[in-house]
């Protein structure tokens, strides 16, 4: 018989063994947060690194902005939500630790190999090795903290982890522009190898090899024991009982997957297109684009992350869940007021509500990601994490950057409407999550209902 309990603690809806009492050492545990934290770093450094070299790469390999848009998208993001699904699965069935090694070393050879790509070809599928070693940090990692951290202790966990996401993408940036800028200068010409290529490909080459020392990190790390099993034996559940399970939380999941989708449909909706509105309408320089929103995005990734991890755990060892989501429902409230760009009458205040919904909407973002590992059994929490990335790409990158395209281009026939075009994505999508989110309140207050199978 498996039981399982739909929204009660973990700790309520496992079977118990002797050993469940003892967590991990908070230092041992930190440690491993600490090494997921630079993992994750490098992870959106080594993803972001190509919107930086669009240029060189397109004279180098003569390739137009199509294909590139397609080496971005295409070759990474779609193989990325997809390759995310298995991940999540052999993180549920195998030692999560060779996985994430497993993903790191191939990213990080992926990431070199784009540096000696000689044709459009070559680079889309190094780019698709980058998207499929990506894949797998994300599920298993999530799934181990899981593991490491009590319930109590784990929305601050994830919150840190997450953060690491939030820096790689400036670090791509910094780093990136600061070995493009060496490379240009002569200064990388006396090492081997490297010093002999076009500065483009010197920088994915060199920014594959930290990689080797993450996959070095892990070896410091242990695979934790797995808790609040949802099955007597502890074994992997069939892929049959997997299914069944995420049918059966449907009232819970299908909403907290809507909604952090819906969310980053608004995220990258004014990550994509603010810097338009503040150059085509406030003249901002590209310059001054890149270090104020830059610095933004970083800031307002950490201080979300960490934020609604800490703070969400404090009211959950007072209220359970529905405090968490109680803290989520705020946060999205505040936040929703960032997506009405268009009301802006300066560049001052488009600045000041992209950081509040960056903000608000992080804290929030946060808080779900931890619910989808408190709701689901341990057997699935792979696949559950997986599962978020795929809903944010297949919803979120296609509403958040084409639609908000299709409204500019075809609804309002004007390139400096590109404000209403942002709150014609941001608001409908940031309203349409916050009912889901209310949802999911309803969800968590359901009595606990055994399920045989």
């Amino acid at each position: 018989m498996f039981m399982n309990q739909d929204l009660a603690p973990p700790s309520l809806a496992s079977v118990a063994t002797p050993a469940d009492s003892a967590w991990p050492s908070a230092r041992r545990a930190w440690w491993v947060i600490g090494v997921f934290f630079v993992a994750a770093i490098l992870y959106y450094t080594d993803r972001f690194i190509l919107n930086l070299l669009v240029d060189p790469i397109r004279a180098d390999l003569h390739i137009s902005d199509t294909q590139v848009s397609l080496l971005q998208g295409v070759a990474f993001a779609l193989v990325y939500a997809v390759a995310g699904l298995p991940f999540g699965r052999l993180a549920d069935v195998l030692p999560r630790r060779a996985v994430i090694m497993a993903g790191v070393l191939t990213w990080s050879l992926a990431t070199a190999a784009c540096g000696f790509a000689h044709t459009f070809g070559q680079l889309f599928v190094a780019r698709i090795g980058v998207g499929i070693g990506e894949a797998a940090l994300a599920p298993a990692a999530v799934s181990m903290i899981g593991d490491y951290f009590p319930p109590q202790r784990r929305g601050a966990a994830i919150g840190v982890f997450l953060t690491g996401m939030s820096i790689g993408s400036g670090m791509a940036i910094v780093l990136g522009g600061g070995l493009l800028q060496a490379a240009d200068s002569g200064l990388l010409k006396h090492l081997p190898i490297v010093g002999a290529l076009a500065p483009w490909r010197a920088v994915l080459v060199l920014l594959g090899l930290p990689g080797l020392a993450i996959v070095g990190l892990l070896f410091s790390i242990r695979e934790p024991q797995r808790r609040d099993r949802a099955s007597a034996t502890g074994a992997a559940l069939p892929l049959k009982t997997v299914v069944g399970e995420f049918i059966r939380l449907r009232r819970v999941l299908v909403p907290l997957y809507l909604t952090l989708a819906l969310s980053s449909a608004g995220d990258i909706a004014l990550q994509a297109w603010t810097p338009v509105l503040l150059s085509r309408r406030f003249g901002f320089s590209p310059g001054e684009i890149g270090e104020t929103l830059g610095f933004l995005a970083i800031a307002t990734g950490i201080a979300g992350s960490v934020f609604g991890g800490v703070v969400s755990d404090h009211m959950a060892k007072r209220g359970g869940q529905p405090a968490r989501v109680l803290m989520a429902l705020g946060a999205y409230v505040l936040g929703l007021g960032g997506g009405g760009v268009a009301l802006a009458a300066n560049g001052f205040q488009v600045v000041a509500l992209y950081t509040l919904w960056m903000l608000m909407i992080t804290v929030s973002e946060t808080i779900c990601i931890t619910l989808v590992q408190e709701v689901v059994p341990n057997e699935m929490r792979g696949v559950g994490a997986s599962l978020v990335s795929f809903a944010n790409i297949l919803i979120g990158l296609s509403l958040g950057t084409t639609l908000t395209a299709v409204f500019t281009d075809h609804v309002y026939h004007n390139p400096l409407a590109v404000g209403l075009s942002i709150t014609s994505v941001a608001a409908p999508a940031g309203l349409l999550a916050l009912f889901m989110l209310w949802r999911v309140l309803v969800g968590v207050k359901v009595e606990p209902q055994p399920l045989a199978a």
